[in-house]
């Protein structure tokens, strides 16, 4: 950890900052948990070991809880499973994610005692817990779950004082980083990473967090100067700065005072009126149609709960007719709107639709977020994928190299993602030579092979508010 060093940051308490000048995409450091657990809803779909997502999963035996790829990553995560088992056998049920990992962290203390590895730079007793701060809702459900907790722990491990269990239970919920599946795409579980818990949030940050084989990457955005504080976002900057602001203080309990949110820059945008030959429409044009998209979005999700997809596309279709003559391209739930629609008509191979619109999400995008952010390069991939479906290749080959160049910094290249998308550009590129030499045998070859191989229905459409996933994980 020679890169970094801990400082005591103006108004925010201890931060990170650099000792050496990094460049965008630069690793400033990784680190891998001190423990990590599959989330409650998915223990039967994902291995607790590596984390990846399988169709079928060995059981364990004894607890019948935990579950596995197959005999060697059973036998890969006995050590941390051990205690896990005898206990969550004597308990007669799996406790909660959170009790789940508090217990994890907890065995492993006793073991190998408060720093465990030598890159470590705090010890978990002096990370804070905001157990203080909470309100009085969350401390009840906060009290239930140490009231769980204790009835869990076994009674042969060493017994530990209820203001050391409270105060782990604290650092989770504030702390707490979502694990992703092998490839990077969905959350599946929640782990602790000490040193990132001393990286400070900033709006616009100059750093980005991705979790790569097991470990998480504390990676550069742009140039950073030697002695300049280290920041990572944790909520999306599409949300307006009041919002921003709303959250962290509820979730993380501090007020933001960085430049975006005291400035209240992009909010404009955000919720903004389209510009047509300098002419704008009026404030309460802005505002009905503004209203409007948001009950829309309301009905959009019961829809989409419901697997109604084709309600979905038609309540999509009303809301972009009505208001995108008066929304601004940035206006963030018309962004949504576009999100959705896109993705549902994927989903139901409608390709050129779905491609339309994913590309005046991405134009949209652009115009709002930092050129390196995830969640713009995650956009330009789907883009690019959707123009590929459509057999509009130029534009897709675009959207993909877009989408390359940004996870090259995010992600790195031996993301699993980028993988993907580094093939997926040799494939365009491939296809773009044969359709700039002739379209006719371009367009004629790709009808054949698609109707030997027909392409693959995409994953059911998620929520409209998981189209950017936060990466650190609070408890809902």
């Amino acid at each position: 950890m020679d890169n970094v060093a801990i400082f005591d940051s103006p108004g925010k308490g201890r931060g990170l900052k650099t000792t050496k000048e990094f460049w965008a995409g630069d690793v400033i450091f990784s680190e891998p948990s001190v423990a990590a657990v599959v989330f409650d809803s998915l223990s039967e779909r994902i291995c607790h070991s590596c984390f990846r997502r399988q169709d079928k999963l060995q059981r364990c035996g004894q607890c019948k809880f935990a579950h596995y790829c197959d005999r060697t990553c059973q036998r890969a995560g006995w050590a941390e499973h051990k205690q896990e088992c005898g206990a969550t056998k004597a308990f007669g049920k799996a406790p909660n994610e959170n009790i789940r990992l508090v217990a994890r962290i907890l065995w492993r203390l006793d073991k190998e005692g408060s720093v465990v590895s030598n890159m470590q730079l705090t010890t978990l007793e002096e990370l804070e817990d905001h157990v203080a701060d909470m309100e009085e809702e969350e401390l009840k459900e906060f009290k239930v779950d140490i009231h769980n907790f204790l009835d869990y722990w076994p009674r042969s491990s060493k017994q530990h004082t209820v203001d050391e269990i409270s105060h782990l239970f604290g650092v989770v919920n504030c702390n707490g980083f979502t694990v992703s599946d092998q490839r990077g795409l969905q959350a599946v579980g929640v782990g602790l990473f000490p040193n990132l818990c001393l990286v400070n949030h900033d709006c616009w940050p100059n750093c980005t967090v991705i979790l790569n084989h097991g470990k998480i990457e504390l990676r550069s955005l742009g140039k950073i100067a030697e002695g300049e504080e280290l920041t990572v976002s944790y909520v999306d900057y599409l949300n307006l700065s009041e919002e921003r602001k709303r959250l962290l203080k509820t979730q993380y309990f501090f007020d933001c005072t960085c430049e975006h949110c005291k400035n209240h820059i992009k909010d404009d945008l955000k919720m903004g009126g389209r510009e047509v030959e300098g002419v704008k429409p009026s404030e309460e044009q802005v505002k009905e149609a503004t209203d409007y998209c948001y009950e829309m979005l309301e009905k959009i999700e019961k829809a989409r709960l419901n697997g109604d997809y084709h309600e979905v596309v038609k309540i999509c279709k009303d809301c972009i007719d009505k208001t995108e003559p008066v929304l601004a391209d940035t206006h963030i739930y018309l962004l949504r709107v576009w999100s959705t629609y896109s993705e549902v008509q994927a989903y139901l191979q409608y390709f050129e639709e779905a491609a339309d619109y994913a590309r005046k999400m991405v134009e949209g995008y652009i115009k709002l977020y930092h050129p390196n952010n995830a969640a713009l390069g995650m956009a330009a991939m789907r883009a690019g994928v959707n123009h590929w479906q459509a057999g509009l290749i130029e534009i897709g080959h675009g959207m993909v190299c877009k989408a390359y160049a940004i996870l090259m910094v995010t992600h790195g290249p031996t993301h699993p993602i980028t993988k993907d998308l580094e093939s997926m550009r040799i494939q365009t590129e491939m296809e773009l030579r044969m359709f700039k030499e002739n379209e006719y045998v371009y367009h004629s070859m790709r009808e054949a092979a698609l109707k030997n191989k027909p392409m693959t229905m995409l994953h059911e459409p998620k929520s409209v508010e998981e189209g950017i996933k936060n990466l650190f994980h609070r408890r809902k």
